[in-house]
């Protein structure tokens, strides 16, 4: 078969490769934890919260019904999800009673920063990788961590203590020892799942089964649990043993950045440009923002539902026009409804570091970070408004641009913590769109 006539435009050579499944998506351990570092965001997660205390350790002996000691874990925790579905675990870290939305997550690293990324409130975990790390906040933002394996070792050279002593400091539920693919697969048909993690064996399953079907996450704002208290400046830069990018800006540009559950790494790869950063409340009065006379304004990922945060919409749509704009995840789909678009509940959503995406600008692609359970429909935004990105594995929209209202945005992380580093020239864009600006 013939080759395809090199002047085939971008936007060809990404689409005839890619999956056309948007419309059905549409339609329906070896683990090192390294020092925590200091944040400023306040613990205020709107997730039921766990009646904590130490989980048996995973080498401590167990006691069966007839009085006999074994050498070994057993099964002391269930996953039930929402479509009468039992999963038998063991547990490791806090222990109790917790609700929460199952998603899947294909990363082979990044434990630590997956634990603590904002995005995740109200969900729980699922680790594809049988066998898995810097902290993205202050705290763990996660419902619940599920996985195949625990190890019982640690052998990352910034190891501080083990990943059981890790959640059970922070009081968060993890299960182990449970079938992992068998899980992926049925969210994968059905969709995700609300479930429930229980150590608690006075429950039945049915009481558990009932919590997950009352449990709702649609509809609910998480960002008022998972953004700061008040305006700060942020002042570090991407350390120099992990900095990548050598030719650093000569200018500066304060850009003010809408803390929705921002990454620490969003901040550092900002400040590494040459930015001057003041991180505000999702709340915080769009007036006040443009008191401040900034180049650019940010607006971060975060989690849930964006129709569930009217008030952050309003926010944008006050903001845009006026200065430049960077929308990341959620500051994404804020933008998409901020122009009058709409946004949909995904499948299954994207959660991984593997996830390919296209610049239809330019023909090239990359291997993207994602951390998401909607989309924006492109079919929705008004004219002006030009889809720049779309994920290769099923064509939804991954990257808008709207030079009349200088606005750009992604729907995927470019700062990549965990992930790979493709996409961190998304960050010198936004550079550029302030350098034009000021002009």
């Amino acid at each position: 078969m013939a080759a395809p006539p090199a002047t085939a435009p971008a936007a060809s050579r990404c689409l005839s490769g890619a999956k056309s499944c948007w419309a059905a998506e549409r339609s329906s351990s070896s683990f090192a934890v390294s020092a925590p570092s200091t944040g400023l965001r306040q613990s205020r997660s709107r997730v039921l919260s766990v009646r904590a205390k130490v989980a048996t350790g995973v080498q401590r002996a167990s006691t069966v019904d007839d009085g006999a000691k074994r050498p070994w874990k057993l099964s002391d925790a269930r996953l039930v999800l929402e479509d009468g579905s039992v999963w038998r675990a063991k547990s490791f870290g806090a222990s109790g009673t917790q609700v929460g939305e199952v998603v899947f997550n294909t990363s082979l690293t990044g434990y630590q920063e997956i634990l603590t990324d904002p995005s995740y409130a109200g969900q729980f975990v699922l680790m594809t990788n049988p066998h898995i790390d810097d902290e993205e906040s202050n705290q763990c933002f996660l419902g619940g961590l599920i996985i195949r394996n625990l190890s019982i070792c640690t052998s990352n050279w910034r190891c501080k203590e083990t990943l059981e002593e890790y959640l059970t400091k922070r009081n968060i539920m993890g299960i182990y020892d449970v079938d992992t693919r068998a899980i992926t697969r049925r969210l994968r048909e059905d969709g995700s799942l609300i479930g429930v993690l229980s150590t608690d064996q006075s429950q039945t399953d049915n009481e558990l089964l009932e919590m997950a079907k009352k449990w709702k996450i649609v509809g609910v704002d998480l960002i008022s649990g998972v953004t700061c208290d008040a305006p700060y400046e942020w002042l570090d830069k991407t350390d120099s043993e992990w900095e990548f990018k050598r030719d650093q800006s000569s200018e500066t540009f304060h850009v003010v950045a809408y803390d929705f559950g921002i990454k620490h790494n969003i901040l550092r790869r900002l400040t590494s440009y040459g930015c001057k950063i003041t991180v505000v409340p999702a709340n915080w009065p769009a007036s006040e923002v443009l008191n401040l006379k900034p180049n650019g304004v940010l607006f971060s990922n975060g989690p849930g539902d964006p129709a569930a945060v009217p008030y952050a919409v309003k926010t944008v749509q006050d903001i845009i026009g006026k200065v430049p704009v960077f929308g990341i995840c959620m500051g994404h789909q804020l933008i998409g409804q901020a122009l009058g678009g709409k946004t949909f509940k995904m499948k299954f959503g994207h959660h991984g570091g593997n996830h390919p995406v296209c610049d239809l600008r330019s023909g090239r692609v990359d291997i993207s970070a994602q951390n998401h359970n909607y989309a924006v429909d492109p079919e929705s935004l008004p004219e002006g408004a030009e889809v720049t990105h779309v994920n290769l594995n099923d064509n939804s929209c991954a990257g808008l641009q709207y030079a009349k209202m200088k606005l750009v945005s992604l729907q995927y992380h470019p700062e990549s913590s965990p992930g790979p580093h493709d996409s961190d020239t998304a960050f010198g864009e936004f550079i550029e769109l302030m350098k034009s600006n000021r002009l």
